[in-house]
């Protein structure tokens, strides 16, 4: 009740401001706090859906937290962020150390601006400093120096990370709008990126001739299953492989569809066989090699790796770049796109349009079988009339 006795409007008002371009709300709390607030906009009906979103917050108890969000800056939702979405097990550990290597490039840049000021203006400004700034690389004698130039990739990924810390502020409601959805990458990342390395058999034979029994195996089992190296099949343990029913438990993996069973080839049953013949005396299916490793399996394949292509004058590409020779071959077998997508275990059936590499080449053998006679044939059709 007022002090005259009538009751108050608990629906709230819409007024100017002489000193604001925007209309501005006043309004009530559950506690009868009168509160104003800018709509920042100039439109009334923007201005009264406004209105009616706050007094809904507030009969439903949303409106200390949204208030509180109103002054919340990027480096407080950044912590937030890294704390309660960014970890195990809502995202891998190595997308963890993504996200925070990301932050720690974002925060002097809008750290202390609150989330409702960040702009599209500020992060385009943030993209093309970024592009045109040097590689940075530590040394020994001068420590930080820039270098080169760097990859359009790199900054896509801070982009990416930017952007989706500020989708879920929005899903949270700490914040209406992604002022990213209005930004557009200037450079495009697909034409700066190399494409995935497709093996060949005659790459496969050289390579496996010339790398140690572990690294051999690994490579038959990823081109012929096309298992993760280092997140599904390095830490795998021997009661995951059943080598009487030839098939593969995937325990952990980097997505959920990830997780199951899988069957063995026959190369990959020979390989699975040999490596597990070679570790009697561990309960891993790779055992680490070295005394001093902080793991019980092995842990990375990159001076093996590397090694092996070396000598086998093979041009270097990742060991991950497997599972694409694995879809590809898969493909360019007869194999339908969603089964190859079941195969690698993917969730979105569009990445498997990052793998197979056949497909251009496939294309081309099929438009080398194109008959442009073919309607003069008297099987095939209608026959031309004399």
């Amino acid at each position: 009740m007022s002090r005259n006795g009538r009751p108050r409007k608990t629906g709230g008002v819409v007024f100017a401001r002489s000193d604001s371009a925007s209309l501005w709300v006043r309004y009530r709390d559950r506690d009868g706090k009168i509160i104003k607030e800018s709509t920042d906009t100039a439109d009334p009906d923007e201005a009264a859906a406004f209105l009616r979103g706050r007094c809904e917050d507030r009969d439903r108890g949303r409106l200390p937290v949204i208030l509180a969000a109103k002054y919340l800056t990027f480096s407080q939702w950044a912590d937030w962020f890294l704390e309660k979405r960014s970890k195990p097990p809502y995202r891998a550990q190595k997308t963890h150390e993504q996200n925070m290597n990301a932050t720690k490039l974002l925060r002097p840049v809008f750290g202390d601006m609150r989330l409702a000021d960040i702009t599209p203006e500020s992060i385009e400004n943030y993209i093309d400093r970024r592009l045109n700034e040097g590689r940075r690389t530590y040394t020994k004698l001068l420590g930080l120096v820039h270098r080169g130039r760097l990859k359009p990739a790199t900054v896509h990924q801070e982009f990416r990370v930017l952007r989706r810390m500020l989708n879920l502020a929005v899903k949270q409601k700490k914040l209406q709008t992604n002022p990213c959805d209005a930004v557009e990458f200037p450079v495009s990342v697909k034409q700066s990126t190399r494409k995935p390395h497709y093996l060949t058999a005659n790459e496969q034979e050289r390579i496996e001739f010339f790398a140690p029994g572990y690294l051999k195996n690994a490579v038959l089992i990823i081109t012929e299953m096309g298992l993760r190296p280092y997140k599904e099949l390095m830490p795998m343990l021997k009661s995951q492989v059943d080598i009487e029913n030839r098939l593969v438990h995937i325990a952990d993996s980097k997505t959920v569809t990830g997780i199951g069973d899988m069957p063995m080839t026959d190369l990959a049953h020979q390989a699975f066989k040999a490596q597990m013949d070679e570790s009697l005396d561990s309960d891993y299916v790779f055992p680490t090699l070295s005394p001093r490793a902080t793991k019980p399996y092995i842990g990375s394949l990159k001076k093996a790796w590397s090694t092996a292509l070396r000598r086998a004058k093979v041009p270097y590409f990742s060991l991950y770049e497997l599972r694409h020779t694995f879809a590809t071959r898969l493909s360019a077998g007869g194999v339908a796109d969603h089964f190859v997508t079941l195969m690698l275990r993917q969730g979105d059936a569009e990445v498997f349009k990052r793998y197979s590499q056949a497909k251009l080449a496939m294309m081309r053998e099929a438009l080398a079988k194109l008959d442009r006679n073919a309607n003069q044939h008297q099987t095939f059709g209608t026959a031309l009339q004399n």
